[in-house]
Order: structure tokens, then C-alpha cells, then sequence
């Protein structure tokens, strides 16, 4: 244990600690810190601040750094490479504590959607000076090189075509307070790390997808071949109001079908609140059950409905409890798994496994009043990040070819719709048959045999 008069200089020390351990023959050293008081008595320290260091050192990995938000508070943000790591319950300290990852010039952490457009080859890195090549659909744009807030990311970024902003990221190393909340605030990402660190990661993951692509174990885009297809596609509503934070909530659902916080090119935009569920046509051709629907109604949505929209038809499931309803549409990335095989779901799911999007801003909340909503809104709360785990659930399909779910996650619940449309949890390993719907956060994932 060191202590430190300030606490920029406890950072650089740890950082530089764990970069000289990984130099001196791959000795990996955590280190972490905390801000506070401290009272010295024979040589050694006490106080809180010593006791959440060592809540905070318990949580952090081999080669990393972390610290406490008195940390974050006391240092100058402009001069230390920083990221959120979430918030955790620690022993002797009340409520869920935010915790942050000093970035260690070698490595970089990358978020779970910039995997994912890399795991389905939809990220599209734009360099300064080098030419705009054309963008696939759907695209993740990373921009490398460009300044915050400079004149000349703001001329790439009016020549883009209309994108959702939680696709538009930017590769910062050092990063001023004020840049960074605008930047986040209006729904982009960072990816924060040196450019050879964030390069190197993305090759990392490149490689990972092209060695899972060659196994046997997974397949990937042939389940045809496979005894059982996992498919992602819906949107699960969770009910509102939620626990003093959300008082209401609304998605977008964009023309291919993807379900967005907040898009300008929507088709439909669906709200869950205290008098439930309601939807808002943002385009012509929308029909609810046989009616069209014409551009800016409301209706609401209380029963079996089916949706007509230019993305495709959507199945409204009314359901009780901890969810309002459940649109299903059809499927938009699918899973094979063969026999034998084990495939894990969530946010950052271990590799080969199913990602669940993780979709940043908060653009599509009405908060709560109080103190709780105040505290998850600074600490960046989204529905996706609030509700479904990094690894939230594994699939796994026997020799014999049977299934089961089993949740991986101890605090976000995974549920399993029944045949009267209520919601089961899914708690230990559960069979799952031909058709099961799975409800993890605000994703559906259907079980499904292939196709004859």
C-alpha cells in the first residue's frame, strides 16, 4: 500500500507499476486506488478511502488499474486515460459504487458494439486525411486521429449519412471533462486507448471471429447444420415505472428493422409508461391489426396485435409482471450450435457466443424525480446496461441433442415466456423446447430447429 498527496500522481504511479510488470518478462500487477481521508498510526493507514481500495482492487483484473469515483473527482481528467467499468456492490458501502479504469497505453478495452460490428464486419474505421470509402448498411463508424470538438471532426461528421449517433464512436486516448459529457451526451461513444492499442484490439478480435468461423463447434451464419439456430430479433418491454429511475421510456424502430433509442429515419416509435404501452406511426403505411394508421397517431396496446410496417411485420405479446410486452419480428442475427456445444448470450458474451446491443444515450428516457434517477443519469444508466449482463445466460445443446438455458448472471434475470404468455425465470439449468422464447434486458431470443 503507497499513499499519495495527490491523486493524478496515485494513477500515473499505477499505471506505470502494471505497464513495467507486463515489460519485465508478463508479470501481470492490478492495482487500484480510493480518495479520501486517511489517518496514519504506527506506520499504517486507515480510514474508508483504505477500505474501499481494497473493495476496489478485489474487483479489478490481472493488468489493470482501477479507481474510485473520489479518485475520479480529485484528479485532472484532461491528463489520465480513463473509462467507466459499471458500478458494484462492495461490502461496507451502501448502494452500487461506480468504479473506473485507469487505460494502460499498451491495451485497449474495446466496447461490446464495436466487437460486435467487427464480429459482423460492419465496422467502418474513417482516419483523418484518408479517403471515406462507401459504408455498408448498418454501419459502426470509428473515427481515428481527429481532435474532440475540433472543426474538422465536425466536417466529417455533416458529410455522414443519417446514422443513429450510438453508431458514431471516437478512438480518444486524453480527453478534457467538458469534451467528453458533450460528446456522450448527444448519444456517441468512445473508445478510449492509444491508436496502436485500438488497432492491435481490433485485429485481436478480427482474428477471434475468422478462428471461431473455421470450428466445428459453432457455426456461425450455417445453422442449417446445426440442431439448434438461437436467433436475436424483437424488443422485450420492460414495464414502467422502474424502480424510482425510469418513469417512462421509448424506442424507434428503424426501416431494416433494427430498434433504436432515438432516429430521425424511424418508422414506428413505441412508449411503455404508467398507462402502458402505446404506439406513435412515424411514416405512412403503418397498420395495426388490418387499420392503417395514419402519420403521427397513437395508439395503445393492450392485446395480441399484429404490426405492418415497411421493416417488416411485428408480433405484439402482452405479458404481466416485470414486462409490459414483447414485439416480435423476425430474426436478425442468428447462432448455430451443435451438439455437444455450449453458447454464451450477453452484452460481451465469452467467444463464440451471441451479443446482445448495447445501446448508449439516454435520449429515449423520461426520468423519475429524485435522487436515484439524478445518480443513474450522471452515471450514464441505459435499459440495455441496467437489464442485461455482459454474460447473461448460456445455451447448450447434449449429445442427444436435447437444450437448456442456464442464467450465468447474478443480478439481471433471465426469463422464459410460457405458453399463457407470462414469464417464467429461468433459475439453474432449464430444458427449452422447439420455439422457446428467452427475454434477456430488452432482447428476444428465440430457440428454434432448423428447417426441414
Amino acid at each position: 500500500m503507497a499513499l499519495f498527496n495527490s491523486a493524478t500522481d496515485a494513477i500515473r504511479a499505477g499505471v506505470d507499476a502494471v505497464e513495467q510488470g507486463q515489460r519485465a518478462g508478463g508479470l501481470l500487477i492490478r492495482a487500484a486506488c480510493a480518495t479520501g481521508d486517511v489517518e496514519e498510526i504506527d506506520g499504517d493507514a486507515f480510514g474508508d478511502a483504505v477500505n474501499l481500495a481494497a473493495r476496489v482492487i478485489a474487483k479489478t483484473p490481472s493488468a489493470e488499474f482501477w479507481f474510485s469515483e473520489g479518485t475520479k473527482i480529485c484528479m485532472n481528467q484532461s491528463e489520465v486515460a480513463w473509462e467507466s467499468t459499471g458500478s458494484y456492490e462492495m461490502k461496507g458501502f451502501p448502494g452500487e459504487v461506480p468504479v473506473y479504469r485507469a487505460i494502460i497505453p499498451s491495451k485497449c478495452n474495446l466496447p461490446e458494439p464495436i466487437k460486435e460490428a467487427i464480429r459482423l464486419n460492419r465496422l467502418c474505421v474513417i482516419r483523418r486525411g484518408a479517403p471515406v470509402m462507401s459504408l455498408p448498411p448498418n454501419p459502426t463508424i470509428l473515427l481515428m486521429d481527429y481532435a474532440p470538438n475540433s472543426d474538422a471532426l465536425e466536417r466529417l461528421i455533416s458529410t455522414l449519412p443519417v446514422i443513429e449517433q450510438g453508431r458514431i464512436w471516437l478512438a480518444v486516448y486524453n480527453i478534457s471533462p467538458i469534451d467528453r459529457f458533450e460528446w456522450q451526451d448527444s448519444g456517441k461513444g468512445l473508445v478510449v486507448g492509444t491508436p496502436n492499442a485500438i488497432t492491435s484490439a481490433i485485429e485481436q478480435i478480427s482474428n477471434e471471429v475468422t478462428a471461431c468461423d473455421d470450428s466445428h463447434t459453432i457455426i456461425f451464419d450455417l445453422g442449417d447444420t446445426a440442431p439448434l439456430q438461437v436467433m436475436l430479433g424483437g424488443l422485450a418491454l420492460p414495464s414502467a415505472p422502474m424502480a424510482n429511475v425510469v418513469d417512462s421510456y421509448s424506442y424507434d424502430l428503424l426501416p431494416d428493422g433494427d430498434w433504436s433509442n432515438r432516429s430521425e429515419t424511424a418508422v414506428v416509435r413505441v412508449k411503455v409508461g404508467s398507462p402502458g404501452v402505446s404506439i406513435t406511426a412515424l411514416t405512412k403505411g403503418i397498420k395495426l391489426g388490418g387499420r392503417i394508421m395514419a402519420h403521427g397517431d397513437t395508439n395503445t396496446l393492450d392485446e395480441p396485435t399484429t404490426i405492418i410496417t415497411p421493416s417488416g411485420p411485428i408480433e405484439f405479446i402482452p405479458v404481466s409482471g416485470q414486462y409490459a410486452g414483447l414485439m416480435m419480428s423476425a430474426p436478425s442475427i442468428k447462432l448455430g450450435i451443435a451438439k455437444g456445444s455450449t453458447a454464451e448470450i450477453g452484452r460481451d458474451p465469452a467467444l463464440p457466443g451471441l451479443s446482445l446491443p448495447d445501446r448508449r444515450g439516454h435520449e429515449n428516457v423520461r426520468w423519475c424525480s429524485g435522487p436515484k434517477a439524478s445518480k443513474a443519469k450522471q452515471g450514464g444508466f441505459t435499459m440495455d446496461r441496467a437489464l442485461a449482463g455482459r454474460r447473461q445466460a448460456a445455451v447448450t445443446v447434449a449429445q442427444d441433442g436435447t437444450w437448456d438455458v442456464k442464467s450465468i448472471h447474478d443480478r439481471c434475470v433471465t426469463w422464459l415466456l410460457k405458453d399463457d404468455n407470462g414469464l417464467e425465470k429461468v433459475e439453474g439449468v432449464t430444458p427449452a423446447h422447439d420455439g422457446a422464447v428467452v427475454v434477456m434486458g430488452t432482447s428476444i431470443v428465440r430457440l428454434m430447429s432448423p428447417k426441414e
